[in-house]
């Protein structure tokens, strides 16, 4: 198989993800941090800073709030050099403010460093160095990495850095410059995102790829503890023991800068729904051949092993999670195995024994969700075979699973997961029927007949996400909402938790997400005049419990929202306040259509609102600490 584009690199699902830029070469560096630092605002900040040398100097200018406010100071003190590094911050450990922003520096101003992660040591660390003579002017644990750094510093600063790693628990990715070595830029990451950007007389760092992408397509993806140095002419990299790494290959970025942008369109979000359709059409077309309408092999578990199977762990987190339990109605209905579903940060406190029998599937969209990672390490102790879908190659879930399912969903810029859940949804599907047709459970034009039935899947999502401007309509009078709740049974319940999330995350509307059966014992007291219920339909085997449970809601004063597939006619029209019709599919992959409107109607409701769609308030694209 041709290797395929990177689709990203960026952290994970849990808590916060700063941006980081670093160049160095003969260009002049503030230019280029800028440029790249507004590439990545996509991530959430909440102050941003860049430290320089310049004239032999290290210079540091930084600023609360957005860019333009550390642009607006730049331009009253320009910073001339061709070393430097960028940040933009997420508050983890101190208030957002000037001093609290990056680049921090040691006590000597001689050391500037930025940083993504958590340092989990750090007041212990702060003892120490405090006792040592150091002064600290912030509240964060980034400001210890800059003094450790200079405690250890004896002239030969890549040494200062290892023997500093040494010290720090947590994680990190790291830029660091001096002002004695004008000409060098060093990087080490563990745990979160860095990729080292390979240009002519030009060098890069970044948290995520389209920061540089407009200065070059090649790439390193560094692995853990691993130290970069960074000159004008290229780049050493340096494993935990010191030693140079002599094999190293670039990988070539082969989705351009327009990708990572608007191209047209309000929000990234509304931008990455329509682009669903070819998202689909593209995890197919790497999965599966679609002449002969089978699955290619690379990933998949193999004969042997599928007979072995007895059980089967998915473990992830957020988006992913929701995918996941989508994902256990598919395999079990297709493949007759167990399937349990867990939440990474609660699975890795109460860790299952697990045996030969079990596939450990962990899914995310980063590759790097500390807390799915700390899963999947556990599952491999424990001596599991370990397949993960993700879409980012390069990604340490990628590295460390026994086997990879790339989603090949391309860049996802909003922090709110669109087409990275709807190609997840797919793979979970693909690797059901690989399964059953290893294991014995479904016959070949049985799967036949269901991949031709993924395959058009790509045209029928087009023919949903073209029907936008009627869910614009309806949000228009509906955004002032209170609450919402979503039903549905089987796999629209598990749909409903994914449509639940995408509206409050965005609108900051209370929504909640039932299994529609147990309206009855508790939940429909919530229910009053005006509230609005969306009710998800397209389960054919559930339709008549549905329709009992939507005329509960109404009568009980509820405004009803019906999703339902084409072909079910106007049974829920006749019943709901409003219905949206999808295209007909197999139940399995109604959900991979009826998300679609359910994505444009979180969207909708939030611009209606005036909400910051692709930026929501609290909240980051990725997220690689506790």
């Amino acid at each position: 198989m041709p290797v395929k584009p990177v689709a990203r690199i960026e952290s994970s699902e849990e808590l916060n993800m700063c941006g980081i830029v670093g160049t160095v070469g003969k260009a002049d560096a503030t230019p280029i941090l800028l440029e790249g630092l507004s590439r990545l605002e996509y991530r959430g900040y909440d102050s941003a800073g860049v430290a320089v040398v310049q004239d032999g100097k290290l210079c540091v200018e930084k600023a609360k709030g957005r860019l333009d406010n550390l642009r607006g100071r730049l331009k009253e003190r320009p910073l001339g050099g061709t070393l430097g590094i960028g940040h933009t911050r997420w508050a983890t450990h101190g208030e957002p403010s000037d001093v609290n922003s990056h680049p921090h520096t040691d006590v000597k101003g001689e050391i500037a460093v930025v940083h993504n992660g958590i340092i989990e040591n750090y007041a212990q660390l702060k003892r120490f160095l405090e006792r040592e003579g150091c002064a600290f002017v912030s509240s964060t644990d980034t400001e210890v990495i800059a003094h450790l750094i200079n405690y250890y510093d004896k002239g030969d600063i890549r040494r200062a850095i290892e023997q500093a790693l040494h010290r720090i628990e947590g994680s990190y990715a790291l830029g660091i410059i001096c002002q004695r070595e004008p000409d060098t830029l060093y990087c080490v990451r563990k745990d979160s995102p860095l990729v080292v950007g390979l240009g002519e007389e030009q060098q890069f760092i970044a948290s995520d790829i389209p920061a540089i992408l407009s200065h070059t397509r090649d790439v390193y993806f560094l692995n853990d503890r691993e130290i970069a140095v960074l000159k004008a002419d290229g780049v050493a990299v340096y494993d935990a023991y010191g030693r140079r790494r002599t094999d190293l290959q670039p990988f070539h970025v082969d989705w351009d800068v327009a990708s990572a942008e608007k191209g047209g369109y309000p929000h990234f979000m509304l931008k990455e729904i329509m682009e669903e359709p070819r998202a689909l059409s593209e995890t197919l077309r790497s999965h599966v051949d679609l002449t002969s309408l089978t699955i290619q092999q690379e990933g998949m578990p193999d004969a042997e092993e599928a007979r072995a199977l007895e059980r089967v762990f998915i473990v992830a987190c957020g988006t992913a999670y929701h995918a996941g339990v989508v994902g256990k109605y598919a395999l079990e209905q297709l493949t007759g195995l167990s399937v349990t579903v867990d939440i990474a940060s609660e699975y890795r406190y109460r860790p299952q024994k697990l045996g030969k029998g079990d596939l450990f599937l962990v899914i995310s969209q980063s590759g790097e969700t500390a807390d799915t990672l700390a899963a999947l390490r556990e599952a491999k102790r424990q001596g599991a075979k370990v397949a993960a879908i993700t879409n980012v190659v390069g990604s340490s879930v990628a590295r460390e699973a026994d086997r990879v399912l790339y989603t090949w969903a391309g860049p996802e810029i909003a922090v709110a997961s669109t087409k990275a859940y709807i190609t997840q949804l797919l793979l979970l599907t693909l690797l059901g029927v690989d399964l059953a047709l290893k294991r014995g459970e479904m016959d070949e034009k049985a799967a036949r007949e269901l991949l031709r039935e993924m395959q058009a899947l790509p045209e029928k999502a087009q023919k949903t996400v073209e029907t936008h401007e009627r869910m614009q309509r309806f949000a228009a009078r509906h955004f002032d909402l209170r609450h919402v709740f979503y039903i549905g049974r089987g796999m629209d319940w598990a749909l409903a938790m994914e449509a639940s999330l995408k509206l409050k995350e965005i609108s900051y509307i209370f929504s909640e997400a039932y299994a529609a059966g147990e309206l009855k014992h508790g939940t429909i007291a919530l229910i009053e005049p005006g509230t609005l219920v969306v009710a998800l339909c397209t389960q054919s085997a559930l339709l008549e419990k549905m329709r009992s449970n939507i005329k509960e809601v109404r009568a009980r004063g509820a405004s009803v929202l019906c999703v339902q597939r084409e072909s079910d006619g106007k049974a829920e029209a006749d019943i709901a306040d409003k219905t949206w019709f999808i295209p007909d599919a197999p139940d399995l992959l109604m959900p991979m259509l009826a998300v679609i409107p359910m994505q444009l109607l979180a969207y909708y409701m939030a611009v209606s609102k005036g909400c910051d769609v692709d930026k929501p308030r609290n909240l980051a694209k990725s997220v690689t600490v506790e």
